[in-house]
């Protein structure tokens, strides 16, 4: 059964220089309920490490102080 489902898993490379979304969190909360966003950004790649872990910048090239995974963030295409 693993190996039937780790044929249709494809993982998510990212290279610097990629534009993302980051996840927000739903733990916060917002007064807009269900029409709050699900994502912030775009947000530059600085780094990417190879276990999936990205140290993201903002437009203005500004670095937030800590690190996220590649699994809260997705591809952004402008």
């Amino acid at each position: 059964m693993k190996n039937a489902f780790d044929k249709k898993v494809h993982s998510c490379r990212f290279s610097e220089g990629d534009l993302v979304l980051k996840k927000v969190s739903q733990a916060l909360k917002d007064n807009r309920g269900k029409w709050a966003p699900n994502y912030k950004g775009p947000f530059v790649v600085k780094r990417a490490f190879s276990e999936g872990t990205l140290v993201l910048a903002n437009m203005d090239d500004e670095e937030p102080p800590s690190t996220v995974n590649s699994d809260v963030v997705k591809r952004y295409y402008a």
